[in-house]
């Protein structure tokens, strides 16, 4: 379940400094970057947000929610957890056995954040805390001492484009992130590199548009730092209601989506069928993987090669049955042949 979130600060870098700023209220908002798109939200998650305590809720500056699947067991990354609502949600779907480490920079919040770890303890009636919150940036995972190899899935929510460094944020995720591990991210793209003047233009770094990195500069940054290529799972249009900053963006374009990135194996690009063998929660009898293949349970899917080896490779690898091409014994298909293309508006996100 994917859907955009403001974390209520705003960390603009220069040279020589780095301002934090709040904010405040929803209504100060120019465009729809930071405002969740309607989506229904699954029972079991509203039921576990349910238990996290009111003022932890309160202290939540934003909206929607970024949830992957099949999490039962899983040790979870949230980047700029902030009040640790969605840390403590996630704590229940993990499970005892699991884990859950928010990391964030402000003082406040993960002082706020801790105070309420061992009534969230009881609550969920567990007998020790699954659950830890670490100050440090997300360009600086293992200084903040975060170990290599430790996560099966890190997840953020409109917070790489708010940093300066976005190949370094992502040159760490792959770092701490288990062999198999996934980055499961929302943010905002924009259809080109954008000018020193949106970069710089404080109201538009609050609307979360002057970070937003081109959405091809993901692509190479993704392989780069030898993540597999990343897969969209969803989109929507950004629109700017506010004359003067859209002629400041001029014909830039923005959208909010959200992309898996897989830590997995090179090379191994044969195209497979499988069958989703249902029962993940939540998606029991239908699991959207992304913006091109959703699976239904029992039924046989050819898939490209890319996601062959995302499935065989990651947490997702009991859940399904593969069947080589040809047959039994014959080999197992050749590259992809599916481009995603998402259309938005004049500008065709290709890859």
């Amino acid at each position: 379940m994917t859907q955009g979130k403001h974390k209520g600060y705003i960390k603009q870098t220069t040279t020589t400094t780095t301002t934090t700023q709040l904010l405040k209220q929803t209504s100060d908002l120019k465009t729809n970057a930071c405002v969740a798109p309607v989506q229904p939200t699954p029972d079991f998650i509203r039921q576990a947000l349910k238990k996290v305590h009111p003022e932890i809720t309160a202290r939540y500056y934003g909206c929607g929610l970024v949830v992957p699947e099949c999490l039962e067991g899983c040790r979870i990354l949230d980047l700029g957890s902030g009040s640790g609502r969605d840390c403590y949600m996630l704590s229940q779907l993990v499970g005892e056995k699991g884990h859950v480490t928010g990391i964030d920079m402000t003082d406040g919040q993960l002082e706020l954040a801790r105070t309420y770890v061992d009534h969230h303890m009881k609550e969920f009636g567990y007998k020790k805390p699954n659950i830890n919150f670490v100050q440090g940036y997300i360009e600086a995972l293992t200084e903040a001492g975060l170990e290599n190899d430790s996560f099966d899935v890190i997840i953020s929510n409109c917070v790489v484009n708010l940093s300066p460094d976005k190949r370094m944020v992502l040159t760490e995720a792959y770092k701490v992130l288990k062999d198999g591990g996934e980055l499961y991210f929302s943010d905002i793209y924009s259809n080109g590199r954008l000018t020193e003047e949106i970069k710089n233009h404080k109201v538009l770094w609050g609307e979360c548009l002057a970070g937003a990195l081109w959405w091809k500069d993901l692509l190479q940054l993704a392989e780069k730092v030898g993540f597999s290529p990343p897969r969209l799972v969803t989109a929507s249009v950004i629109t700017v209601d506010n004359k003067e900053l859209q002629d400041i963006l001029g014909n830039f374009k923005f959208v909010s989506a959200t992309y898996r990135l897989f830590k997995v194996p090179k090379g191994n690009t044969k195209n497979c069928k499988v069958i989703y063998n249902g029962g993940m929660t939540g998606a029991e009898d239908s699991f959207q993987f992304d913006c091109q293949y959703t699976f239904k349970a029992n039924e046989v899917v050819e898939v490209d090669g890319e996601v062959a080896n995302i499935l065989t490779h990651s947490r997702f690898a009991e859940d399904f049955t593969f069947q080589p091409l040809g047959g039994p014994t014959g080999p197992c298909g050749v590259k992809p042949k599916v481009s995603v293309v998402f259309k938005f508006l004049d500008v065709s996100f290709t890859h």
